[in-house]
């Protein structure tokens, strides 16, 4: 496996040259567009790396299918839907003309800014700090680090210029989707953006949504229920307005994040990790999607 993730990252190297590193968050603009890692963890726990895998960034949107579980657990699906649809919006991930009407939970979904947003609301704690580290915590248990926390620098990069993630969460309290002091929940939600991993902590959170939610340990984290329903938002909308053409291409639940990463899940099989900050126009990172594209190719990944 090794050899073959060494060979891919070869071939797929040259795709960092086709985007660019995030900007619009000025701490993120310091990071390599060169840089290309994964890794794969197996259902057998083999742990497979290549390239830049040991390199830790901030997750940014691959955090949001841990931010949908928290809410899940702790109010349910009822209360979840209320907020959030699972439709695909094909709107860019930030983007604000989700419908010429009222805004209503059907035009939002839980991968996009609004919708994360609004499940931050959902999460159990007395303040948001409490909030932020009942998610920072199960982060943690997902991935077998208790060591992971947030890198300081980009949370307050985000905290600074994240003006549209704050005038988002005004457009939801508008349409009366959220309730309570916007600038903490959005707060929250830059905290939760802002958590360091590497390419083996996405694959050990992967392989958990793969194995439905049992640790490597075989205790259950959650309930099987809930990795259905998150495998298949992510099917649909994990990839932004790209993720269409990923399915047809690479055929497995997956997110991906500005910061660079990729966390994609192979059920009953594996999770992969990957890190690549160069990006495509929707957000997406270009040598990540190749690698995984080829990846899904040789080891027929696709579940469809």
């Amino acid at each position: 496996m090794k050899k073959l993730l060494e060979e891919i990252l070869d071939k797929c190297r040259i795709y960092t040259k086709n985007g660019k590193v995030a900007n619009y968050i000025p701490e993120l603009e310091k990071a390599d567009p060169e840089k290309l890692g994964i890794c794969v963890v197996t259902d057998d726990g083999g742990v497979y790396c290549a390239g830049d895998s040991e390199i830790r960034f901030s997750v940014q949107s691959v955090v949001k299918p841990v931010i949908l579980l928290q809410a899940l657990l702790d109010s349910g699906e009822v209360e979840v839907r209320k907020l959030v649809g699972v439709e695909s919006t094909g709107k860019p991930f930030d983007a604000f003309n989700y419908s010429d009407q009222a805004l209503k939970r059907e035009h939002i979904n839980p991968m996009i800014n609004a919708g994360a947003i609004a499940l931050c609301t959902l999460i159990k704690g007395n303040t948001y700090e409490e909030k932020f580290s009942r998610l920072l915590n199960l982060v943690r248990k997902l991935a077998g680090n208790p060591q992971m926390g947030v890198d300081e620098s980009v949370y307050m990069s985000e905290k600074t210029t994240g003006n549209k993630n704050r005038a988002l969460a005004y457009m939801l309290k508008a349409y009366r989707l959220i309730d309570g002091n916007v600038e903490d929940v959005v707060d929250c939600y830059f905290k939760a953006c802002s958590i360091k991993a590497d390419c083996v902590d996405l694959a050990k959170i992967a392989l958990v949504f793969a194995n439905k939610g049992i640790l490597p340990d075989g205790e259950s984290a959650f309930d099987k229920k809930y990795a259905g329903y998150i495998n298949a938002v992510l099917m649909t909308c994990g990839m932004y307005d790209g993720s269409g053409e990923f399915a047809l291409n690479v055929g497995v639940p997956a997110k991906s994040g500005v910061g660079g990463g990729i966390m994609a899940i192979v059920p009953k099989r594996m999770g992969i990790g990957i890190y690549s900050p160069a990006l495509d126009g929707k957000g997406n990172s270009c040598a990540g999607i190749k690698t995984l594209e080829m990846l899904s190719k040789e080891l027929e990944l696709s579940i469809f």
